[in-house]
C-alpha cells in the first residue's frame, strides 16, 4: 500500500485505544485522561464519549482514583491529609470527591503516620545536638504536611521516650 492509499483509523477508536494505554501503568483522573487526550490533538466531545465509556465500564472512576491515591500516598509517603487533598486537587478531582476521601483519613491514624516518620528519622539522628534534631524532623514533618501542633506534640513523645 502506497503512503497516499494508508487506512486512517477511526478516530473514536484511536482516542479509545490512547486512553486504555494511559491508563495501563496507573488509574487518573477522569480530568487527567481528558488533558492527555486533548494533548494527542482528540477532539473534546470525542474525548469525552471515550472517558464516558470508560466510566460505564468501570474503568475510570474518580471516588476509587481518589481512594486508591490517598491510601497510596499515605501508606508510602507519609503525606498530611492537605498535601493529598492538594495532590487531588492538581489532578482534576473534584472537590466533594476530595473531601469525602478525606474524611476517611482519621486524626490519630494521621498523627500515627507522622509519629512512625519522625521516629525513623529521630533514630538516625539522635545522637546530634537537641536543637538540630528538633529542625531536621520538623522540616521533614512539615514537606509531609504536618502542621507545628502535631510537630511539637511529636517532639515531646520522642524526647520523652528517649
Amino acid at each position: 500500500m502506497k503512503k497516499s492509499q494508508e487506512v486512517v483509523a477511526d478516530p473514536y477508536s484511536e482516542a479509545m485505544s490512547i486512553a486504555l494505554y494511559a491508563l495501563a501503568p496507573r488509574a487518573k483522573s477522569r480530568d487527567e485522561l481528558l488533558k492527555q487526550l486533548v494533548k494527542r490533538r482528540v477532539d473534546a466531545d470525542i474525548a469525552n464519549s471515550v472517558l464516558d465509556s470508560l466510566e460505564l465500564q468501570g474503568l475510570l472512576n474518580d471516588l476509587e482514583f481518589a481512594k486508591l491515591w490517598s491510601e497510596s500516598r499515605q501508606r508510602s509517603k507519609k503525606l498530611s491529609k492537605r498535601v493529598i487533598a492538594g495532590e487531588l486537587r492538581v489532578k482534576g478531582v473534584s472537590q466533594d470527591i476530595i473531601s469525602e476521601v478525606i474524611e476517611q483519613i482519621d486524626d490519630e491514624s494521621e498523627y500515627a503516620q507522622a509519629l512512625l516518620l519522625a521516629q525513623r528519622k529521630f533514630n538516625s539522628i539522635s545522637h546530634l545536638d537537641p536543637e538540630v534534631v528538633y529542625r531536621r524532623i520538623s522540616g521533614l514533618l512539615a514537606r509531609r504536611g504536618y502542621g507545628h501542633g502535631i510537630c511539637s506534640k511529636i517532639m515531646r513523645e520522642l524526647t520523652n521516650k528517649n
